[in-house]
């Protein structure tokens, strides 16, 4: 198990600058996820903690140790792509043997066993173990892949985005048991995507990357709850959070697309006149008959045990999460009203949340 700790990380390649001034504590034993769209620094990151690449600048500390000359195997870093590194024509035990039977390592050959079937177990792989690793299905590769990198008992499992290859379901099964799997064994996990739904459901802690920079780390329920910003409001929650543009006016916020919802003083901001951007979650936004706003429905999806509608204002489109049983119809007219006490208060120049500003 390991601690992880970047101070200051700044990675350049020629005029292209992948990280900046990066800070990031991992606990031992912790599942971060490291969240971003393509090409926001997830992978540099990845690849400079398992010391395939160097820093331009900044320290990478693993318990506490700075490790600037340590090589990939001094790391012991285990190391998950999304693309399988299987030998193909190999049996799916000797993929898992392979790691334990480096030089450097010399594992007894019961003890390599013994941690072979145990780990055939625990990914319930047993079945596969005679068979050629060319034979198998996408989500088995992916399972063994991932059982070559626990039966080496690595100090930290770093994953490149592993299950974005699998269809919906597979992902779902494989999403339970990668979290499971990191329970059991209480390892620190550093797992990349850029998928919000696979961070909110797995990650103890989520950082949000942005173009090389991290924009906010905190809990699932932290970041979905209160973003830092209006990058971060949109990054988690889907559908993401609205983001409705006007100002504060006598105890209601008014929208530049001229409907006003209630607005007690409970945030505690005197913001009156100040130009904001009023963040609410789709399921905070109610649609009630002498709800003060007006909006046309633009679009309804079924998604079993609730709606989700799209509403028309103006020139602008917001969401709303409505249970199943509602009955709607495109251009409808409808009113809606939301939840003041969820609302989140932005500045509009800037998009930095008015509870983190100062």
């Amino acid at each position: 198990m390991a601690h992880i700790e970047l101070k200051g990380i700044t990675k350049t390649f020629g005029n292209h600058t992948a990280l900046k001034n990066m800070n990031i504590d991992i606990a031992d034993g912790e599942f971060f996820v490291l969240l971003g769209q393509t090409g926001a620094g997830k992978t540099t990151t990845l690849r400079l903690i398992a010391g395939l690449e160097k820093p331009t600048a900044g320290q990478i500390f693993i318990d506490g140790q700075d490790v600037a000359d340590w090589g990939a195997a001094e790391r012991d870093v285990a190391l998950v792509l999304q693309q399988y590194s299987l030998y193909p024509r190999y049996t799916v035990r000797e993929n898992l043997e392979f790691p334990l039977k480096s030089r450097i390592r010399r594992v007894e050959p019961a003890e390599i066993k013994e941690r072979v079937d145990r780990v055939a177990k625990t990914l319930r792989i047993e079945h596969l173990l005679d068979r050629k690793t060319d034979r198998l299905s996408g989500g088995e590769m992916q399972r063994v892949s991932i059982g070559r990198a626990i039966v080496r008992k690595p100090r930290v499992f770093l994953m490149d985005e592993p299950l974005s290859a699998l269809d919906a379901k597979l992902r779902e099964a494989l999403r339970t048991e990668l979290k499971n799997l990191q329970m059991n064994l209480g390892a620190t996990f550093l797992f990349v995507t850029h998928d919000q739904i696979e961070a909110m459901s797995m990650g103890d802690k989520i950082g949000v990357l942005n173009n090389g920079h991290l924009v906010q780390t905190g809990t699932p329920h932290e970041i979905y709850n209160n973003p830092v910003n209006t990058f971060v409001a949109r990054a988690v929650g889907s559908p993401p959070m609205n983001l409705i543009d006007g100002k504060l006016a006598g105890g209601e916020a008014v929208s530049n697309d001229g409907y006003r919802l209630p607005f007690g003083s409970g945030h505690g901001i005197a913001t009156d006149g100040r130009s904001l951007t009023f963040g609410i979650r789709p399921e905070d936004l109610q649609l009630e008959s002498g709800g003060p706003g007006e909006a046309t429905v633009h679009d309804v999806e079924n998604h079993g045990v609730a709606k989700i509608v799209t509403l028309r204002t103006g020139e602008k489109f917001i969401h709303a999460t409505v249970p199943a049983q509602t009955v709607l119809r495109i251009e409808d007219t409808v009113r809606f009203s939301w939840n003041p006490e969820k609302v989140v208060l932005f500045d509009s120049g800037s998009g930095v949340s008015l509870r983190h500003a100062g």
